[in-house]
């Protein structure tokens, strides 16, 4: 059972081994359906799909609402206190390897999202841009264009 959260006010439980007995869906397209409930005829297309957020955005019949999905784990852990326990945050930024840093493409206090370019490595005459892992807010930048860095030194600092 999974419970699905409408634009951030109604809540609603669906099985998803039910949902083809509750309404009848044909796949018009990739991310478009037409849906058939209660002798009603509804359009619905996926707008927007963040899955590692469990996020949605929907529109039915050219109405946008906002889901929020939560899974049977979902609501065990936030029943037991432990909801948010697997978001990701942004880990200090270290170097994989000794090289030249190039550029720097964050400044302190910008947000960044999980795979924005964070800085370029030189290192065996090859450019590596390092993206971050997750999610964070830059506090602080530990080296400068142009520095010579050994392997595990910290670059970028994370909030």
């Amino acid at each position: 059972m999974n419970k699905i959260i409408v634009n951030g006010e109604n809540e609603y439980e669906l099985d998803p081994n039910e949902v083809g007995k509750q309404w009848d869906m044909i796949k018009i397209r990739e991310g478009q359906f037409h849906i058939i409930k209660d002798h009603k005829s509804y359009v619905a297309e996926i707008v927007a799909c963040d899955e590692a957020a469990k996020k949605m955005t929907i529109a039915v019949n050219g109405q946008q609402f906002e889901l929020d999905i939560q899974s049977r784990m979902d609501m065990l852990l936030e029943a037991m206190g432990m909801s948010g326990m697997n978001e990701q945050k942004a880990q200090d930024l270290k170097a994989p390897m000794p090289g030249l840093v190039l550029a720097i493409d964050v400044k302190v206090g910008q947000s960044i999202e999980k795979g924005d370019p964070v800085l370029v490595l030189e290192a065996m005459k090859m450019e590596n841009v390092l993206k971050s892992t997750a999610s964070g807010i830059v506090s602080s930048i530990e080296v400068e264009q142009g520095n010579a860095v050994e392997k595990g030194q910290v670059l970028v600092k994370f909030e």
